[in-house]
């Protein structure tokens, strides 16, 4: 089991992301940027970047209802964000 950062029921749904084999880590943030819970490879540090990256993609659309996903690329590692309803979750993976 991936140890997480949480105590609380966050933690449950970040485990249960975190049994898939490709997923190295996942972040959960609150509407305020505070972490809710993270696993694995992200932590408290990157919170402040994965809150701010789907809030400014937003400013990019004119349609209201589009709720934009970030993603990240690496050689090894790909990430993606989205915000919905005041959450940002962020995922973090091994390249295929």
């Amino acid at each position: 089991m991936a140890w997480c950062s949480s105590g609380n029921k966050v933690s449950i749904h970040l485990e249960d992301t975190m049994k898939n084999p490709s997923i190295v880590g996942v972040l959960c943030i609150d509407s305020q940027g505070l972490n809710l819970g993270c696993c694995g490879t992200l932590s408290d540090e990157h919170a402040g970047v994965i809150f701010t990256l789907p809030w400014q993609a937003t400013k990019l659309t004119c349609d209201l209802t589009d709720i934009p996903v970030v993603c990240l690329e690496s050689d090894n590692r790909n990430a993606g964000g989205q915000k919905h309803n005041g959450i940002t979750v962020a995922v973090q993976k091994m390249a295929s």
